[in-house]
């Protein structure tokens, strides 16, 4: 088997669609997705874990109900299990999501923004 790095370009490259998680690796249990934001999502939380955000290319906000954390390329946030939140982005932002594989990306919510799982790029 043959090695090869994971260049983020060229899987962002890959698709234009906003809200739809599109996972590049895999390790132990968790997987490693990219996504492109830009608008508002929706409420929502994850029970059963955290959910980490990576910023690579542009910037988002996580909404929550008592204040709105701003973040920029090259910053990480880790949302804790269980906390209500909804992330938005005035223009379009790259980010990476890290989160145990099979969690939706609408959380409790569901509805019309809720991707399809395990789509791998």
């Amino acid at each position: 088997m043959k090695r090869m790095p994971v260049n983020f370009r060229e899987k962002f490259d890959k698709f234009d669609d906003h809200w739809s998680p599109k996972i590049i690796a895999q390790m132990n249990d968790y997987h490693f997705k990219l996504v492109k934001f830009q608008g508002e999502f929706v409420w929502h939380k994850h029970d059963d874990t955290d959910e980490v955000f990576i910023v690579i290319n542009g910037e988002m906000s996580i909404e929550f109900r008592d204040e709105t954390l701003k973040l920029k390329k090259g910053e990480l946030f880790v949302v804790p299990k269980g906390a209500e939140h909804k992330p938005f982005a005035e223009k379009e932002c790259e980010i990476m999501l890290v989160e145990p594989a099979g969690t939706v990306n609408t959380g409790d919510t569901g509805g019309s923004l809720t991707a399809e799982d395990d789509v791998w790029i």
